[in-house]
């Protein structure tokens, strides 16, 4: 699979013809996703559609999920940019055609691939949620009009490029809450991730979700997000000892001075540091071959100095190699950014490095040593950060990869893309299962906040009623649960989606947004839910309706399209 890159920047290169004011959106991050991104039943059906004459009946599908991820009762909508991205460049080449005659039956006519050589999305129209919303199951992310063949192409895609997305996004939410607001959270998954588009996806997602900052440099590229990385054990272990390093020279911070033999001064620190009456006893001999790796980095990175210290021993070698040049650096003005535990008990040993930097600190009068960073990796999931919290620890930083962005707890999110109108007449999907139940007609959505600023109860009604209104009270019923219903009186409302392409509807396109903007909405997001919507264990679910009428109209709708059994 090639790697995803992108072939124009944010609105530099024209697209691919797909109509509808798109020639200031770019294409898809990935140049895989064509319109042959797709299952070869879409196809099918679009034949058959042409067959019948009913390619161009007027069609409305909403794009939703049932069950919210993780065990939780919230998600985070990811992946928009890119469902427009391809809307806008959605046009078939005729490498993409002849691929498709050959792939259907030779029974199909000729007509139907000329019928494909002319479409395009500028008769489609998309409403959605904003990217970085904070959603839940039921309600529409995106609704999805426009020729029903044309449409039915678009929804593998779409689903494609929206379930990893959000979530990964709401995995990496998910991760934030439980660290805390304070912690740097990096992401460090792309050597796990599922290939070369799993890594970028999870990067662009997880900074969305929360995260501060990827190793994942082409995401760094990509994307504008802050990269974080210094060095593996491989670089600890490949050094035998300080012998090893010619150039042992060093600068001042402000240039005004010259240390001549750093690795001397970094040793004479070493020294100092076993004499210690603080410290003396944790450690005698150190690994030499660890120092002479640390003394390597910190004379090409003296301003960015973080060491990873458990190739041998955390707390006789090193944590007490770091401190030494550590302290050399700051005689030269410099200042260690920190340390990273990548092994071993995270709470002991980050309390007890804390515990050696405070009292480096108090000793030699270090004016902010003590409060040197702490970065903890290895495996970390929200169960291990809770764990930590729990125990009580001195971390500052965690870097996780693995369980972030494979979304080890749960693999798929389970978007579904259901038809809910045709022709201006309302579709219902059936189910024994009734959570499988779709809700027909075109809709509106809309979120009513409680008085202390809360959401408290999302609601769907028909696309011609009218809106909630602050201070009236609304009935919002369940979708399928009789005896479930309650009052609300609004003190905000706030309707959901927006038109991001308007097709032929002349409507104002809502204007993608820098992923940096879409991160600040999904964290202002989840600052406005109520924490116990939020919290790990037992949260409460969040509450999801449909206004009277349309309540009345489903079950109608259900009861006109269900067959009538008969016993004999």
């Amino acid at each position: 699979m090639a790697a995803p890159v992108v072939a124009n920047g944010p609105g530099k290169e024209e697209n691919r013809g797909g109509g509808g004011g798109g020639g200031s959106i770019g294409r898809p991050t990935n140049p895989m996703v064509t319109p042959l991104l797709t299952d070869l039943y879409q196809f099918t059906m679009a034949y058959a559609y042409w067959k019948a004459g009913k390619h161009n009946e007027r069609a409305v599908f909403d794009l939703y999920f049932r069950k919210n991820p993780f065990g939780g009762e919230y998600t985070v909508f990811a992946g928009l940019d890119e469902c427009i991205k391809l809307i806008a460049n959605f046009k078939f080449t005729e490498d993409e055609i002849a691929f498709i005659q050959a792939s259907l039956p030779p029974s199909c006519e000729i007509g139907f691939y000329n019928y494909l050589r002319g479409i395009d999305c500028s008769d489609v129209e998309i409403h959605a949620i904003s990217e970085g919303f904070v959603v839940f199951p039921k309600i529409p992310l995106m609704r999805v009009e426009g020729p029903v063949a044309v449409v039915q192409l678009l929804e593998t895609p779409l689903l494609n490029l929206v379930n990893y997305a959000s979530l990964v996004a709401t995995n990496a939410a998910r991760h934030r809450f439980v660290a805390g607001k304070s912690k740097l959270l990096l992401e460090f998954g792309l050597r796990r991730a599922q290939g070369p588009d799993g890594g970028i996806g999870a990067s662009k997602y997880c900074y969305m979700g929360g995260f501060d900052a990827t190793s994942n440099v082409a995401a760094g590229q990509l994307f504008g997000i802050p990269l974080r990385g210094t060095h593996s054990h491989a670089f600890v272990s490949s050094f035998m000892s300080p012998d090893e390093i010619v150039e042992k020279s060093l600068k001042s911070s402000d240039g005004s001075s010259v240390c001549k033999d750093f690795v001397s001064s970094v040793q004479s620190w070493l020294s100092k540091l076993k004499r210690s009456q603080l410290l003396g006893g944790i450690f005698g001999e150190t690994n030499q071959s660890e120092i002479a790796a640390f003394v390597s980095y910190a004379l090409a990175f003296p301003q960015n100095f973080l060491a990873l210290v458990d190739t041998y021993d955390v707390m006789r070698s090193g944590i007490p190699n770091f401190c030494a040049v550590a302290l050399a650096l700051n005689d030269l003005g410099y200042k260690a950014v920190g340390i990273r535990l990548d092994s071993g008990d995270l709470a002991y040993l980050s309390c007890e490095t804390r515990k050696f930097f405070q009292g480096i600190e108090k000793e030699f009068k270090i004016a902010g040593f003590g409060k040197t960073s702490i970065t903890a990796s290895n495996d970390l999931n929200e169960e291990t950060l809770d764990a930590l919290n729990k125990q009580g620890h001195e971390v500052d930083a965690f870097g996780i990869g693995t369980h972030l962005v494979t979304c080890y707890a749960q693999p798929a999110l389970g978007g579904v893309f259901k038809l809910v109108e045709i022709n201006k007449q309302p579709r219902i999907k059936l189910s024994e299962d009734v959570s499988k139940v779709s809700i027909p007609c075109k809709k509106r959505s809309y979120r009513l906040y409680g008085k202390e600023g809360y959401p408290l109860v999302d609601i769907m009604t028909g696309e011609n009623e009218p809106p909630p209104k602050v201070g009236e009270r609304i009935l919002c019923r369940h979708p399928f649960n009789e005896s479930k219903r309650a009052y609300v009186v609004p003190q905000r409302v706030e309707e959901l989606m927006k038109c991001f392409w308007p097709g032929q509807s002349g409507k104002v396109r809502e204007e993608l947004q820098p992923i940096k903007l879409i991160r600040e909405r999904c964290i202002n997001q989840l600052d406005l839910m109520r924490p116990d919507h939020m919290r790990r264990l037992n949260p409460t679910p969040y509450k999801v309706s449909v206004s009277a009428k349309l309540y009345d109209f489903i079950h109608f709708l259900w009861l006109n399209e269900a067959p009538v059994g008969e016993l004999e």
